[in-house]
């Protein structure tokens, strides 16, 4: 019987930073440029910064639900071949997909990375 799927210490260093950085820039636009009435109005007024084009695409990426299909797409992948690539992609997503109002997708893609860790790990050949 193969080992369950489980990151090393490294994986889980890199997993954790992945993590973090995703809710915390998510955080960000979603309280700083997104729902900020300054900066929306500011932008669409034309102001052209970085970060109204940057909240422009955000906009645009979670008002088709993109975030949480990537992250359930990555999920889905994971879970049946899973590999610390994958998991760090669907993680991402998951984390811009809970906070830019993706909720149930990325849900679904944090609940299958869950049951993932339980999957057997690929065999090295």
């Amino acid at each position: 019987m193969r080992p369950p799927f489980r990151p090393t210490a490294r994986q889980l260093n890199w997993l954790l930073i992945v993590g973090f950085s995703s809710v915390g820039y998510a955080l960000y636009l979603r309280y700083f440029a997104i729902e900020n009435s300054t900066v929306g109005l500011a932008c669409q007024a034309g102001l052209p910064t970085w970060l109204c084009f940057t909240r422009t695409v955000v906009t645009a990426l979670f008002t088709h639900a993109a975030f949480g299909w990537v992250a359930l797409a990555a999920a889905a992948l994971n879970f049946v071949r899973p590999s610390i690539v994958l998991f760090s992609i669907a993680l991402a997503a998951t984390g811009f997909g809970i906070v830019l109002y993706n909720i149930a997708l990325s849900a679904l893609a944090a609940g299958l990375l869950v049951l993932s860790l339980a999957r057997p790990a690929p065999t090295t050949e």
